[in-house]
């Protein structure tokens, strides 16, 4: 079932999301924001901007403006850290707002080879570490 937008994270801004991520920027169609859990380092989520809920219901125009939007970070993350691979994922069952989550994943790093998992809860940062990460990926945007 589809969650009101009245109860979405992302559209209501609610206090659970400053726990979870931290604003980088706006782009062209999405908001970015990089996760505070950074197993995978420099794990992103790209947000679209209005409460879509499936990608079939956009306009071609729109997918395709928030897919360059996600190109876009891909393109700066693998600048910025140099993963060995990014997978994408767009998992929205009970959170249902467009996103995609961008996870950077490196040969000897933690789940390389596996399942990307949603929030190991194992590594997170200092603030000046995040900020150091935010610059390196807007710094490439």
């Amino acid at each position: 079932m589809a969650s009101p937008i009245s109860e979405c994270l992302y559209c209501q801004n609610l206090p659970v999301l400053d726990e979870l991520m931290i604003k980088i920027c706006d782009l062209e169609v999405s908001q970015l924001f990089l996760f505070k859990e950074q197993s995978y380092h420099g794990r992103c989520n790209v947000v679209y901007k209005d409460h879509g809920i499936e990608f079939h219901e956009l306009s071609d125009e729109q997918r395709d403006a928030f897919m360059r939007d996600v190109a876009k970070v891909g393109k700066a993350i693998q600048a910025a850290f140099n993963p060995t691979k990014i997978n994408y994922g767009a998992y929205s069952d009970t959170l249902t707002h467009i996103h995609m989550h961008i996870a950077p994943k490196y040969k000897d790093g933690y789940g390389f080879g596996g399942v990307f998992e949603m929030n190991p809860k194992k590594t997170y940062l200092s603030d000046a570490e995040y900020a150091q990460v935010i610059e390196k990926i807007k710094s490439n945007l």
